[in-house]
């Protein structure tokens, strides 16, 4: 059974928890666009990391691509998100605007936290966030303008313990006949 892990981030965090399950599971993880459709064809374990940006997968265009292969999969998503992991509803909404329809029941999906560091940001990112901040500020939530990283290994282990179990041959006494 092979798998390969393909992510998508913007600032280290997707790419960071996805060279940790790749040293746990000995799969080989790729920046997504540098894969070959031949080894995906070849994988019967997908996992996909994207952060989110703005919404917005970071893999939402390469999932809709991909979306036909993917069916036959066994599929795994994190998302990296700066959404606080008991906004249930909200990391639930990211999941379901942005994972196509046909994928939703194939896949498990787990959200971990990510990280913010204001100076490496882009300008443009930078922009964004102050007026995401003001905006929000406006309807009584609040989005954060100063550095955090909750990014850490502990927060993979559900996801490694699904794709391990998922990787076990059936017990041999509970085989169909």
């Amino acid at each position: 059974m092979k798998g390969i892990i393909i992510y998508k981030g913007k600032y280290g965090a997707t790419r960071q928890y996805a060279d940790w399950l790749s040293s746990a599971l000995d799969f080989y993880a790729v920046e997504a666009g540098y894969e070959y459709q031949e080894q995906l064809a070849l994988c019967s374990y997908i996992i996909i990391g994207t952060s989110v940006y703005l919404g917005k997968f970071q893999l939402r265009g390469w999932l809709r691509k991909h979306r036909q292969l993917l069916a036959g999969k066994k599929l795994f998503l994190f998302v990296v998100t700066g959404t606080p992991l008991h906004e249930k509803n909200k990391l639930l909404a990211y999941y379901q605007t942005n994972m196509p329809a046909e994928l939703r029941d194939k896949c498990q999906y787990y959200f971990v936290p990510g990280k913010l560091t204001v100076r490496q940001l882009s300008p443009v990112d930078r922009l964004v966030l102050r007026v995401g901040a003001w905006l929000t500020q406006r309807n009584g939530n609040k989005i954060t303008l100063e550095d955090y990283n909750g990014v850490k290994r502990e927060y993979i282990v559900p996801l490694l313990n699904a794709v391990k179990g998922a990787q076990l041959p059936p017990h041999p006494l509970y085989r169909a006949k």
